[in-house]
């Protein structure tokens, strides 16, 4: 990887640069090749349900009791009939097929779903989720038991009240987002596809019209608190202590019941309000004409508003959202549309402008995205989940609705209602537009992260600029020094501790999942920093390799190194292994990730499951909040750092062997070395904290981390030989000659005035 120096023989350059051609032509020609292969296959619509790939997973009599096979897919609905003797008795569908919700983890749950002629669930599968959440001490099989028993549902009862308000919750406590989106997926998808099907009389002709009427734009007079509250355009759910009591008393849970809210039972435990804050006429009236027109300008085209006011004991935002960014305490529903919010999707109002308007503890608004066809002309309403502590980490959980309906002055007649038949046709009963609602959405995740995104980009061009100047940067040692400490720092903190961005081997083998199978960029560009990594390290690859991200982008690789400079300071020994030792165990890592891609070729879920050998979400993502085996190896990998630095970069990490595989194709050499070094000079091999200068001087590419301190130290005249060895030749040259005194030996010396 070094730099030849100038002193090299032209021959030397002219092999460079022939070889630096032809590593070009190899990297350009599969550069095409990629792009070839993703324009090829992103045309492809991701249409196809994927029902048929689950199918096998479940015997069909665990789906609809008494069934004997499944049939063939029906081409307007994503739906198989389960037959016996050649007769229909139920239907199976796959929930991720009909609805589009995601789970904590922002992929969707894939659950198998059975019903009945009479509109009942037959049965309930859970087959695929990829919820982080519920590996924190939480049993898969717990997860599977609530999802089971969702087998005998009512979803003609659960039409009657509102898509889902006929049956309870039961929640776990440590997973009551990923509960909530199993519910909401279950119940909705059931709903759509009974009546897609006429099953027990339920009918999709309410489905199949378009909203009649619209917010009328023209609307803006202004009104004060009471004209608002009074006509419904702001409305209220108030809970007293005597009723939150009262109703846990009736759900029956003796723990619940043993532990009653303290206090006055008129005391108000929640006083909450809702209003549609892009109505003009409300949302002036609330926020006034600034705010107003804030909230405008943050709206995209079909989007809504809704702002959630409350004062009283009960936080309906409760502290899960600052952990995992979802406001698992409310969610907006109408018909079988269920809305969960996002902290992006939430902004903090300042105070409520209208005249007479109490005062509230928590004011916010929450915006409702395009592609959930939430219609204002329609009801709905605002779910709110109020949970008890009944043990060290159990809560037993009930939910309040708080109804909406806007008032008939804000509405208008719609001139031309498109019609919705040609959507209501086809295998995918998620909107038409799906791939367009796609697109809406992560081009919005972008808007609303953009100063997240501006961070990275510019911390990016810092450390690119770093890369090209790096002899500059580099005469500096001790700037040097703590540049890369205050770096790996933020890469630590702000990149990997608060932002997750921290990439991983199943990144690189689902890419070349979709790349081999159909390909869209869509899902890749929903986390606009993990994407702007992998950007910056494509582009890292073709220039330096796989060390400017191991060294300086990986937030574990950080934790390691800072863990270890604290282990120096503590005078913790070093250990560094014999050179044949050594050079033996590099290859573990690139056999872990061979071992991986094979295991992706065959079922990319068994991969990742696998892919568990990287500790990253165990101490980035999670922040060791995980069940004690995944806490105790990440710890193990931490502590066999703290006295072989980067110890598992160096030999375990499959994601470093995914990415110098292609590093080898890298153009430039731009680390510079002397031919004085390996032979006899040793101080860089010693000094490299990975080991991955060999004894006769030659950096092996591979391994390198693109720290810099061996360009520390080929330009450093008290540590380098050659250095050393060149700055006393002058000194004795500018003596002979007379060109110059000598220096004077210290500082002190230096800057003593003549005498």
């Amino acid at each position: 990887m070094g730099m030849r120096k100038r002193e090299a023989a032209g021959g030397g350059r002219a092999g460079a640069r022939a070889s630096g051609r032809t590593r070009f032509a190899i990297w350009l020609a599969f550069l095409v090749s990629l792009v070839a292969s993703l324009a090829g296959s992103s045309g492809a619509a991701i249409a196809e349900p994927l029902l048929s790939s689950f199918l096998d997973k479940v015997p069909v009599a665990d789906i609809v009791p008494g069934a004997e096979t499944y049939g063939a897919l029906r081409e307007d609905v994503p739906a198989v009939p389960a037959l016996k003797g050649g007769e229909t008795v139920g239907w199976v569908f796959l929930t991720s097929d009909v609805v589009s919700t995601t789970g904590y983890s922002g992929k969707p749950i894939h659950t198998l779903v059975g019903i009945g002629p009479d509109a009942v669930l037959t049965g309930v599968h859970l087959v695929k989720h990829s919820e982080p959440i519920v590996l924190i001490g939480i049993p898969d099989s717990e997860i599977r038991a609530v999802t089971e028993g969702y087998k005998g549902l009512d979803l003609k009862r659960e039409a009657q009240a509102d898509a889902g308000t006929a049956h309870d919750l039961d929640i776990i406590s440590g997973a009551t987002v990923t509960i909530m989106v199993i519910d909401d997926t279950i119940v909705r998808g059931g709903l759509k596809i009974a009546r897609r099907l006429g099953l027990g009389g339920l009918s999709d002709d309410a489905a199949a019209t378009g909203p009649a009427r619209a917010i009328d734009p023209a609307r803006t007079a202004t009104e004060d608190w009471m004209t608002l509250t009074g006509d419904g355009s702001v409305r209220r759910l108030s809970l007293d202590i005597g009723q939150i009591n009262e109703a846990f008393r009736v759900q029956g849970d003796e723990r619940a019941i043993a532990r009653p809210e303290k206090g006055a039972e008129t005391e108000p435990f929640i006083d909450l309000y809702m209003a549609l804050l892009d109505v003009p006429s409300i949302g002036l009236s609330l926020l006034g004409e600034a705010e107003y027109a804030n909230l405008k300008g943050r709206l995209k085209e079909g989007d809504h508003a809704v702002a959630v006011l409350a004062r009283g004991r009960y936080s309906f935002k409760g502290s899960g959202y600052v952990r995992g960014g979802i406001f698992d305490r409310i969610q907006l529903i109408q018909n079988d549309i269920s809305v969960r919010f996002h902290d992006r999707q939430h902004a903090r109002i300042g105070g409520v402008l209208a005249e007479g308007a109490p005062s509230f503890t928590e004011m916010d608004l929450f915006v409702i995205p395009a592609e959930s066809g939430f219609d204002p002309a329609q009801d709905f309403r605002l779910q709110l989940l109020v949970q008890r502590q009944v043990g060290a980490i159990d809560k037993v959980f009930l939910t309040f609705d708080l109804g909406y309906r806007l008032p008939e002055q804000y509405l208008q007649p719609v001139v031309s209602a498109p019609a919705a038949s040609a959507s209501a046709s086809g295998p995918d009963l998620q909107a038409s537009d799906d791939t367009d609602a796609r697109q809406m959405l992560w081009k919005r995740i972008w808007h609303d992260r953009k100063s997240d995104v501006l961070v990275l980009a510019g911390a990016l061009a810092v450390l690119t600029l770093v890369f090209f100047f790096q002899m500059q940067v580099t005469r500096n040692e001790r700037f040097t020094f703590w540049f890369r400490i205050g770096f790996l720092a933020f890469t630590l903190v702000w990149l990997g501790w608060i932002e997750n961005a921290q990439l991983s081997v199943v990144n690189v083998l689902a890419f070349f999942a979709a790349v081999t199978g159909e390909f869209s960029w869509d899902a890749f560009l929903m986390d606009p920093l993990v994407f702007l990594l992998w950007f910056a390290v494509a582009a890292a690859l073709l220039f330096w390799g796989r060390g400017a991200y191991c060294g300086w982008l990986c937030p574990f690789g950080a934790l390691q190194e800072l863990s270890n400079r604290l282990a120096k300071l503590c005078r913790i020994p070093q250990w560094e292994l014999p050179w044949g030792l050594h050079e033996r165990m590099w290859p573990i890592k690139y056999m872990i990730f061979l071992g991986l891609f094979g295991l992706s070729l065959y079922s990319l879920d068994v991969a990742e499951h696998y892919a568990e050998v990287e500790p990253f979400k165990t101490a980035i993502i999670l922040k060791f909040q995980r069940s004690w085996p995944f806490v105790a190896f990440a710890g193990a990998l931490l502590l066999a750092g703290l006295f072989v630095e980067r110890f598992y970069c160096r030999y375990l990490c499959p994601l470093g062997a995914a990415l110098a595989i292609p590093a080898r194709l890298r153009m430039f050499d731009w680390l510079k070395r002397y031919r004085d070094c390996g032979n006899p000079c040793q101080r860089c091999a010693k000094e490299c904290m990975v080991q991955a200068i060999h004894p006769e001087g030659h950096i092996n590419p591979n391994e390198c981390l693109n720290c810099l301190h061996c360009q520390v130290l080929y330009q450093h005249d008290q540590k380098c030989p050659v250095c050393i060895k060149k700055l006393a030749k002058r000194k004795r040259f500018e003596v002979q000659t007379g060109l110059s005194r000598p220096e004077p030996r210290d500082a002190t010396s230096a800057a003593a005035p003549a005498q």
